[in-house]
This record gives C-alpha cells, structure tokens and sequence, in this order.
C-alpha cells in the first residue's frame, strides 16, 4: 500500500516539475525573423511571479541584435542600457560598434493580466540561419524574480533547462517570414 501512494504522488509531481520550467515562462510572439533586416520582437508576459504583480521587464540584446528600439507602453517607464557590441556590425552601410544592450520596463502589470513589451531591431547577416536566436528575459517583481535567461549549449534541449530564454529562428536573408 505505502509503495503505491508513493508512486501516485510521484506521478502526479512529475508533469509540475516539468511544465514549471518548459511553459512557464514569458515567450516572443514572432516564430522566425531573417538575417540581414530589421525585425520587431515582441516579448509576451503572462503572468506575475508566483501571485505578484510583475513591476520590471528586462530584455538583453545577444551579439548580432542591433540598433535595438523598444516600443514605448503607455503607464510604463522606460529606459535602456547602451554598450559596446563584441563585434563591428555593417548596419546598411555604416559600421555600428555600440548601442542598445538593455531595455528595461518598469511600470506595474497585476498578476491575472497579460502584457506584451516590443523592440525592433535588426537581425546581423552575421547571425547564423537555421538556429534560434536566444534573446533572454527578466521579469522582476516585489519579491520574486524569473530570470529566463539560460541559453542552451549546441545540442542540448532547452527543454532541459530551468529557465530557458525565448528565442526565435532565424532564416537565411531574402527567405521571408
């Protein structure tokens, strides 16, 4: 008798476990974008940390997003964090070394609502086609935080991690959306 209650409630934890790092956590809308232009990402949040209101979002640019511009949310504050890129990108003729790395919200989304937070950048053709780009994410609230910020190393299924970052492909140049 005791081996079977054991067994039950491990049963019964096993899809938690596994859905608390997979699916829970805040995904882009866009399912590819292409090297070489510019693409609008936008960031979905649906819902608070573990009951609390989500107070922050943070999103950081990888090597190869540049000339990052988030959209502006109406009862939210804005901010970026600028820096030097790893590389010097051609940005349609121009050579870019720094710009946007950080775009922080702040503002206050309650636990039961849904929000969506945007940037457009642009896609380096330097960024390889065929792989996801791995964009991460920190939503903060008063006491708690997600960091959705772990890439996975080539091979490894991101389904595996607890925190994955979101991502999206990305399709060789000219290929569309």
């Amino acid at each position: 008798m005791k081996r079977i209650v054991k067994t039950t409630a491990l049963a019964l934890m096993l899809p938690l476990a596994t859905a608390s790092g997979a699916l829970a956590h805040a995904t882009y809308a866009e399912k590819e974008v292409a090297q070489g232009g510019s693409a609008k990402f936008t960031l979905r949040v649906p819902h608070g940390c573990s009951g609390e209101a989500t107070l922050r979002v943070r999103i950081q640019m990888p090597e190869g997003l540049v000339r990052a511009q988030p959209m502006v949310k109406a009862g939210w504050t804005l901010e970026t964090v600028t820096g030097a890129y790893e590389n010097s990108y051609d940005y349609y003729g121009t050579a870019v070394t720094e710009g946007v790395r950080e775009i922080i919200w702040s503002g206050e989304l309650p636990d039961a609502y849904y929000d969506e937070f945007a940037f457009r950048a642009f896609v380096a053709p330097t960024v390889p086609a065929g792989k996801m780009l791995y964009i991460p994410a920190i939503q903060e609230c008063a006491n708690g935080v997600a960091r959705w910020i772990e890439i996975p190393a080539e091979g490894e299924d991101p389904h595996e991690l607890e925190d994955p970052a979101s991502g999206v492909m990305v399709t060789p140049a000219g290929a569309g959306h």
